[in-house]
This record gives C-alpha cells, sequence and structure tokens, in this order.
C-alpha cells in the first residue's frame, strides 16, 4: 500500500527503501551468534546440573543400603564403678 501511495506521487522507489545494509546484517548476525552460544552454554549447565544430582543421589542410597533404623549404635562399655577398700 505504502509503495502505490510513493509511486503515484511520483518518488522513485528505489529512492524511498532504506535498508539496514551490512551494519544491520552484522548486529543481526551478532545478536543470532550469541543468542546460540547461550542456548549451548544453558544445555551444558542444565546437563552438569543434572548429572551431579543423580551421582548424590546414587551416593545417598549406596550409603543408606547398609543402614538399619533399629540398629543400636556403636558405643564403649561404660566404666566400672571405682571400688572402694
Amino acid at each position: 500500500m505504502d509503495l502505490l501511495i510513493i509511486t503515484s506521487q511520483g518518488i522513485d522507489a528505489a529512492e524511498a527503501f532504506n535498508s539496514p545494509g551490512l551494519i544491520g546484517f552484522l548486529a543481526t548476525f551478532g545478536v543470532a551468534s550469541l543468542a546460540t552460544l547461550l542456548f549451548f552454554d544453558m544445555n551444558r549447565r542444565i546437563r552438569k546440573s543434572k548429572y551431579r544430582n543423580e551421582i548424590r543421589q546414587r551416593l545417598a542410597e549406596e550409603e543408606l543400603d547398609g543402614f538399619d533404623p533399629n540398629a543400636k549404635p556403636d558405643r564403649p562399655e561404660p566404666p566400672a564403678p571405682p571400688t572402694r577398700n
């Protein structure tokens, strides 16, 4: 619609069309590249956190394998009462 208005007024469409040019392309490419790198970094950090959590869970399960909640703790015998002569 705008192009129709511009051509009806006698203005050349090539002169009225402005593109961002090389600077706009480079800026868009830079933002897209940074977003891609950020995505891969976030994915790596989430994966690392997930693996750490799994390892902690396995270690806790191994630690609790031999645990008996009804067992009495290993304590030394109390000292014998002193004998008086």
